[in-house]
């Protein structure tokens, strides 16, 4: 069974007209083949691929070679910029439509939820809820809440939730950048701000020892870690010498970037193979970025294409997923 485990979807019942027409609702509509997003004033036509109709997504999957999709929410519908009752409603809503997703398309669909963040006692109150919806795996959070990174002391009640509960936290970019008039520029908002943020957030984690003092978190960092690998040798550096950087980290700064889990979403095969050889292939998780531009529709190919031994490959593909989760294989309906 191969699993993509970074696939964004738009459940019905958070579209404009569903329930209310609150701001935070946008509506999906197709213009002369295109799918267009209209949200918050703007229309968005990087959605490429099916938003909303599971089935259609499946469908989808299926030709490149999925038979399981792990679906999270659409970054812009995670509702940190909300009042925390608000946001807690928004996410519950949210949750159990996603939940129910799941529990239509067994042992094709999982999911991972919202929690309001902003609160982080709340959050994990929230995500006591959401572990015990059938089908929910975890949620999925950006790298910053309200301008705050996510190994900031405020946040450590969560933490030790999704610990506890073995909850997955997947970790994604904003997608707004740093506020940076350049970033406007040429797509660099997408290319380089979001896969910058995921660094920022995951190193913030690291030296600020939260993946250390809690060993057995899953947290799942978008886009291969995004800017990470690259900037290990910096981080290690650093905390070799500058007593602030070893401020809050006892041990080595490698062994806490081998705690995350990474996706396979990179677009180079160098640099994914890099990624497996530092981190070990039980820490890569296929991923599509499913349904956006800047997603891939050969996350398998690409896989493939490494020319792994048979049991690394196996493990990136869909069994490092199964194992981690739980899923079954047989599970699947025979087609």
């Amino acid at each position: 069974m191969n699993v993509d485990v970074h696939c964004h979807a738009i459940v019905p019942e958070m579209l404009r007209g569903a329930g209310g027409d609150e701001p935070w609702r946008p509506a999906v509509t197709w213009e002369d083949g295109a799918q267009v997003v209209a949200y918050r004033g703007k229309r968005i036509r990087s959605a490429l691929r099916e938003f909303v109709r599971v089935e259609r997504m499946l469908e989808e999957a299926a030709g490149e070679g999925v038979d399981h999709v792990v679906l999270s929410p659409w970054v812009n519908l995670l509702p940190f910029a909300l009042p925390a009752d608000e946001a807690l409603a928004v996410c519950g809503l949210q949750n159990q439509a996603l939940s129910r997703a799941a529990r239509e398309h067994p042992g094709r669909v999982s999911a991972l939820g919202a929690v309001p963040l902003q609160d982080p006692e709340r959050a994990a109150d929230e995500l006591e809820h959401v572990m015990a919806l059938p089908g929910m795996l975890g949620v999925e959070t950006s790298a910053s809440v309200q301008g705050a990174y996510l190994g900031d002391d405020r946040f450590l009640p969560f933490w030790e939730a999704a610990e506890r509960l073995g909850a997955l936290v997947f970790v994604h970019p904003t997608t707004k950048g740093f506020g940076l008039p350049v970033f406007e520029d040429y797509y660099l908002w997408n290319t380089v701000a979001n896969p910058l943020e995921t660094a920022v957030t995951a190193a913030h984690m690291v030296t600020a020892g939260v993946m250390e003092r809690h060993p057995r978190l899953r947290v799942l960092l978008a886009h291969g870690g995004g800017a990470l690998l690259a900037l290990r040798g910096r981080l290690r550096h650093a905390a070799s010498f500058q007593p602030q950087a070893r401020a809050r980290l006892q041990g080595a700064f490698d062994d806490s970037l081998r705690r995350f889990y990474y996706d396979t979403v990179t677009f180079d095969g160098d640099l994914l193979r890099a990624l497996i050889d530092y981190v070990g292939p039980e820490r890569v998780l296929l991923g599509t970025d499913r349904p956006f531009d800047m997603g891939t529709t050969r996350s398998v190919e690409e896989v493939r294409a490494l020319r792994l031994p048979e049991a690394q490959e196996r493990a990136l593909l869909g069994g490092n997923a199964e194992r981690l989760f739980g899923l079954s294989a047989s599970a699947r309906p025979v087609e």
